[in-house]
């Protein structure tokens, strides 16, 4: 494989610039892997290697090292790591690693004694570090400048908008506190100039990202927190609504003050959508995964938000298998979704994580087990999802264009869907003169089980 990895995922991703590369230059590769939080590290620490004059390489062989920022969490993530790793060192040589798995470097070397540095994750400084003593910066003061806008590894028209890094909970079945430490949240003003400059500079969505969105502002000094009149999050996302893009909210947990956020879908500032890892429902398994706000009457919850805002979009990830569910459980658990009617649904079988405390539970479900009520999970899952679309044919709703290929068949997505993990609308014909990037007003006319299909 000669390019960094080809498709461009939240997860998955590469630099994608057009400049060419100046005589003499240093040139830097870089692999990103993992969720929305990394791919917003990658893009922080390219944009600093730029603007320090480095070139931005879109394939191995012109890069003189590449970085592979790598996930730590789930076994499965690891292994696609050490690959990643594996791939950069064969395929170039000079390999910096950084990420989650950067946590454990003793882990990484015992499979690939040839990297040259290890750091952990959101340690811009250290691997900028690193980069200086591999290849060192040979900037031309008439030619380098600070770009106009960071280096982003997503299209021109949506980004990721990090609002705190790090996590204040104790979930047993998650390391993400050990690798990313506790939270810490940016401040206010922080976040409002990055948001604003990614719209001055084409942004049409901003995708909200944190470990726990609810949370932003928590950690401030307490006469800080005395002196707001509301909960740090709601004003976040007051003040990004009026900034004239799409603001979508993700990684929400679903504590009683969510509700202040409701109104401001119903007002338009920002989306009717939350996405709310909800991982369970059945409360003797939430309290075995040590989940925050485990006590909270989540259906109720779900009712007054859809009272407040009745086109709210709801999507959420669950976990399946999890030490000590039994059945009773997990029928509880298909008991509620019929109850709780979700949008969007994502699910994972439980695994063990090294390093987390969920592994020495006992009665661990037999991986057969987990297939079947995976399965049994998905079949409800889609079912819903279905109905649901099939309600939407006939409705006339805005649409943001993600791509329009050689045939004009152009991809978009609903306020429903967010990119990557949810749906999208097609629009088949008569998509001459419209952009990537653009909103239009859509006609659906017909369903899917996740897809929807549509004219203007």
């Amino acid at each position: 494989m000669s390019q960094n990895p080809p498709d461009l995922r939240p997860d998955l991703a590469r630099a994608q610039l057009s400049e060419t590369r100046r005589e003499g230059q240093p040139t830097i590769g870089m692999v990103s892997l993992g969720c929305p939080k990394a791919l917003v590290d990658s893009e922080r620490i390219l944009t600093r290697l730029r603007a320090e004059g480095y070139g931005i390489s879109p394939d191995y062989s012109g890069a003189d090292a590449v970085i592979v920022n790598t996930c730590g969490f789930l076994d499965s993530a690891k292994a696609e790591s050490l690959d990643a790793i594996g791939e950069a060192l064969a395929e170039n040589g000079k390999v910096i690693v950084t990420g989650c798995l950067g946590a454990e470097p003793d882990y990484i070397r015992e499979h690939h004694p040839r990297i040259l540095a290890v750091t952990g994750p959101h340690q811009y400084e250290q691997v900028l570090d690193a980069v200086h003593a591999v290849v060192p910066p040979s900037p031309d003061p008439f030619i380098d400048l600070l770009p106009a806008s960071g280096v982003s590894l997503t299209p021109r028209h949506y980004s990721y908008l990090k609002i705190s890094e790090g996590c204040n909970h104790k979930c047993k079945f998650c390391i993400i506190p050990d690798m990313r430490g506790r939270l810490a949240s940016r401040p206010h003003k922080a976040v409002l100039r990055e948001a604003e400059k990614l719209i001055e500079n084409g942004v049409r969505e901003l995708l909200v990202i944190s470990q726990d969105t609810s949370a932003y502002g928590t950690d401030w000094p307490n006469e800080t927190r005395r002196a707001l009149t509301e909960q740090p999050i709601t004003t976040l996302a007051r003040d990004l609504g009026q900034l004239g893009a799409w603001v979508r909210l993700h990684y929400v947990y679903p504590y009683p003050s969510v509700r202040e956020i409701i109104p401001l879908m119903a007002e338009g500032l920002i989306l009717p959508y939350l996405d709310i890892p909800f991982q369970h429902a059945h409360p003797d398994t939430l309290k075995r995964m040590a989940r925050p706000a485990h006590a909270e009457r989540t259906l109720d919850r779900i009712q007054e938000w859809r009272s407040l805002c009745p086109d709210i979009t709801l999507r959420s990830t669950f976990i399946v298998g999890y030490p000590g569910e039994t059945e009773a459980e997990f029928q509880t658990l298909l008991d509620w979704m019929d109850e709780a009617q979700l949008d969007r649904v994502g699910c994972f079988k439980y695994e063990n994580v090294a390093g987390a405390r969920s592994n020495a539970l006992p009665d661990h479900v037999a991986e057969e087990v987990k297939q079947d009520r995976w399965e049994r999970f998905m079949e409800k899952a889609q079912a819903i999802s279905e109905a649901k679309l099939e309600a939407k044919v006939g409705q006339r709703i805005d649409v943001i264009i993600d791509d329009i290929d050689e045939d004009g068949i152009a991809t978009c997505r609903t306020k429903a869907d967010a990119p990557e993990i949810d749906g999208n609308l097609f629009i088949d014909e008569g998509t001459e003169g419209l952009k990537v990037g653009e909103i239009v007003s859509v006609e659906v006319d017909e369903a899917g089980d996740y897809d929807l299909w549509g004219h203007l």
